[in-house]
């Protein structure tokens, strides 16, 4: 090091020196006015995190004139978190840094996250983290001069504060640990005790009515604010846990289950056809909606395939987002409804083998395989659909280059063409000598939807889409017309697509929390190439869950007890979904089975060997 690189040195460790003995002259010299700093921050803070959403401040101070009472809470919950982090930091500069990531970090999150599928912020949303990797691909992240401006003065604000160094006297690590721990207690009160926070909400007047739908919630949203919707639906999140039913034994599993089995007969005298599931990503059919004029050519290739099939309406469990929901209801047939219709309900599955409905078609001969043109570690698919009862698994990760694909890979748009992914489907059934259960989830038509001739004009690029995947639905069905295998394709869409927020189509449709219900209608087709019998195919709407025994039927595979109760279930009971219809009543035998099948023990009869699910557990 050079003498003048030593100067250097010195002069700079000398400025920080100066620096500091003069920021703990500012702790003694202006303690009213950092008692002031500490006094206003919180609601500082949490004006910056609303305002950040309103995007304008005028818009800001409309609710705060209309709904006082709501940011006064919001401005207590922020009190109680300072207080917290400021017994945990004693220094008053590292509280406010931390309570203003905490506050900025969700704030924005909230806004990107609204901007990209029309969809609020909820806690337990944060379960995603682990998966920012893969979501970077579809969201839409926009710094705007606005967003720049708020985080500026965040930031100029934190400045201040550091230079004048509030903090607390010093207390006692056993007071100020006391100090934490009570903060803490107020804080999960709020969230964990309904006796506790049900009066609080009520005393500020906060929206806690039941969001059965994306609309209802979003709703609610408008009403109580960023920060108090945060912790009203957290509060709602625990109040609708899992939990192990009361009456959820032996006995009763056994009582539910005990009914005769009428139909045992084996695959129409024991010709066992391919059965392909294709659930297609943001796959919806607009034409529902007559003042959008959507051209029948956008859904060429649907119409044909409903034409040589059979076509019908079932009832997604999701909007927009959550395509687990869907899949799920698919792989188990069983409704999200009895696990309290989680975001990810495979989150709820028991650490072991899974009575999935591909362990049934392994049973019975079949080789079974699932497909997804995306990552494996999205959602954790390739380790809990592992114990699924699928023999082989094939994803595609274009952000690690990695590909389980064994056909060339196209691309249309962001992600996997669905036409690549119909060329996969094939292939498995070609070079298997066995009949091939297949279940794919696609993800061509996922946002985002700003490729195309006009970036801004999503709608329009987003029916370009789909109609390339009716030109693959054609040509996959053509390719089945030449096999000499008997072959069964059910086709759904998992939801309608996510649209922006505040510029969507959705918008423009007038859509609110009691009118959005054909946003969870989806229409769906079974093909065959054999001429298969569909009359038994359910001319009404039925749930999701369903389509499993449907097609079970179809294919004239046998019963065993489980399958039978749920065909009674699909006649008693079509529809079983709160964000549909929440004037259905609880199912209390449906619930049961749900818990069993995906929680419990497994006490109903099921697919896998009892010798396999007892050492499962033990893994």
């Amino acid at each position: 090091m050079t003498e003048n690189e030593k100067t250097n040195k010195k002069f700079r460790f000398d400025w920080i020196k100066s620096y500091n003995k003069k920021r703990e002259e500012n702790s003694e010299k202006y303690k009213k006015l950092n008692l002031a700093l500490m006094i206003l921050f919180p609601i500082f803070i949490t004006c910056m995190a609303e305002i950040n959403q309103f995007k304008k401040v005028g818009a800001f101070l409309s609710f705060a004139a209309e709904r006082p009472s709501v940011l006064i809470f919001n401005f207590l919950v922020a009190d109680v978190v300072f207080v917290l982090l400021l017994a945990a930091f004693r220094k008053g500069w590292m509280a406010s840094l931390a309570q203003s990531i905490l506050y900025m970090v969700l704030s924005i999150t909230e806004l990107f996250k609204y901007n990209t599928n029309g969809n609020h912020l909820i806690l337990s949303d944060m379960k995603l983290v682990k998966s920012l990797k893969s979501m970077k691909s579809f969201a839409y992240i926009k710094i705007t001069p606005r967003l720049i401006i708020y985080c500026l003065i965040v930031i100029a604000v934190l400045a201040l504060i550091f230079h004048f160094n509030p903090k607390l006297p010093k207390y006692k690590p056993l007071k100020r640990l006391i100090a934490v721990l009570a903060c803490a207690v107020l804080g999960m009160g709020m969230i964990i005790f309904p006796g506790f926070y049900t009066p609080i909400y009520n005393f500020f007047k906060l929206d806690t009515t039941a969001a059965n739908n994306a609309f209802l919630l979003n709703e609610k949203f408008n009403n109580n604010s960023f920060l108090a919707f945060l912790v009203e639906t957290a509060s709602e999140s625990y109040a609708n846990r899992l939990v192990k039913p009361d009456n959820y034994n032996k006995e009763y599993v056994d009582e539910i289950t005990a009914v005769n089995i009428e139909k045992s007969e084996d695959f129409n005298g024991g010709t066992k056809p391919n059965v392909i599931v294709v659930m297609s990503e943001s796959y919806a059919d607009f034409r529902v909606f007559d003042e959008l004029n959507v051209d029948d050519s956008y859904y060429e290739g649907f119409d044909k395939a409903c034409g040589e099939g059979i076509s019908g309406t079932v009832i997604t469990p999701t909007y927009a987002s959550w395509t687990v929901r869907s899949e799920f209801e698919l792989l188990f047939g069983l409704p999200v409804r009895g696990l309290n219709t989680p975001n990810m309900p495979q989150r709820e599955l028991a650490d072991r083998e899974q009575p999935a409905i591909a362990q049934y078609y392994k049973n019975w001969g079949y080789k079974t395989a699932y497909v997804h043109p995306f990552q494996s570690s999205f959602y954790s698919r390739s380790r809990i659909y592992g114990e699924f009862g699928f023999d082989t698994m094939i994803f595609h990760d274009d952000i690690d280059n990695v590909s389980d694909f064994t056909v060339p890979v196209e691309h249309y748009g962001t992600y996997v063409d669905d036409s690549t992914v119909f060329s996969q489907l094939v292939d498995l059934i070609k070079t298997t000598d066995e009949p091939m259960y297949i279940h794919t989830t696609t993800m061509q038509n996922h946002q985002p939807y700003d490729q195309g001739e006009d970036p801004n004009d999503e709608f329009g690029n987003y029916l370009a889409w789909i109609q390339h995947t009716n030109e693959g639905i054609t040509s996959f069905l053509d390719e089945l017309k030449k096999l000499d295998e008997p072959t069964l394709v059910y086709f759904v869409g998992d939801h309608f697509p996510s649209l922006r927020g505040e510029t969507s189509v959705y918008n423009q449709l007038n859509l609110n929390g009691t009118n959005c219900n054909i946003l969870y209608e989806q229409k769906y087709f079974l093909w065959s190439n054999y001429g298969a019998d569909f009359s038994s195919v359910p001319e009404e709407k039925f749930s999701f869950f369903y389509v499993p025994y449907v097609i079970i039927d179809i294919i004239d595979a046998p019963h065993d007890a489980f399958i039978e109760k749920m065909d009674g279930f699909m006649k008693e009971t079509p529809i079983y979904s709160t964000v549909y219809d929440n004037d259905v009543p609880d199912n209390e035998e449906l619930d049961i089975l749900t818990y069993d099948r995906v929680v419990g023990d497994v006490m109903s009869p099921c697919p896998i060997p009892d010798e396999v699910l007892e050492a499962s557990k033990g893994e």
